[in-house]
């Protein structure tokens, strides 16, 4: 029987960029056209990949804005973060990137499990945020960079904008992220012994 590994991921941006719709998404399987604005969330489900289970418990967060100052519950005891903005809104790709260098500060600007994500990238006729803008910011935090469609379900691929996997890639990556910082802290912090 597998050993089964807990995992909180919050899922932080503006407000009204789909971090519900994508939760919801992930979790129930279904988009939901109308919802009230979140106070705070939180679902749970079971993920496998390869051998491995994880229960993923995440934390979907109400709509920040560059002011917000961000909870001690959102630093203490969270594993990984998905950071969402809309692909038809600037502002709030602005407002991720200041959300990110608190979430940097309030690790002790250690490195940070992180996917971003454009959402709703099934309206592209309105879009403000180029995929390009996003993957160079995701790369400069040294972070993984996604565009979804909670409505479509879909993430969407960089180079050839084809679909390569359902929203659920995206919870799958930050688990892969988490796993990925992990292990590197664990070969920085070896021994040698002369």
């Amino acid at each position: 029987m597998p050993l089964v590994r807990y995992r909180k991921v919050v899922i932080l941006g503006y407000r009204c960029v789909g971090k519900t719709s994508l939760a919801h998404q992930f979790v129930e399987g279904e988009f939901s056209e109308g919802y009230d604005p979140t106070v705070e969330n939180t679902y749970s489900k079971i993920v496998t990949l390869g051998k491995d289970e994880f229960h993923l418990h995440l934390v979907d967060t109400a709509g920040q804005d560059e002011y917000s100052i961000l909870p001690y519950s959102f630093i203490i005891g969270v594993h990984g973060y998905v950071l969402v903005y809309s692909v038809t809104s600037l502002h709030s790709f602005q407002v991720i990137e200041s959300l990110y260098q608190k979430l940097h500060e309030g690790h002790g600007k250690t490195r940070v499990p992180v996917v971003l994500v454009g959402n709703k990238a099934d309206l592209s006729p309105e879009r403000e945020v180029q995929a390009v803008e996003g993957k160079k910011l995701a790369e400069s935090w040294g972070a993984t960079f996604m565009e979804s469609s909670a409505r479509e379900n879909q993430v969407l691929g960089l180079k050839t904008r084809r679909v390569v996997m359902l929203t659920q890639g995206i919870f799958t990556k930050v688990i892969q992220e988490i796993a990925r910082v992990e292990n590197s802290y664990g070969q920085e912090r070896r021994c040698h012994l002369m």
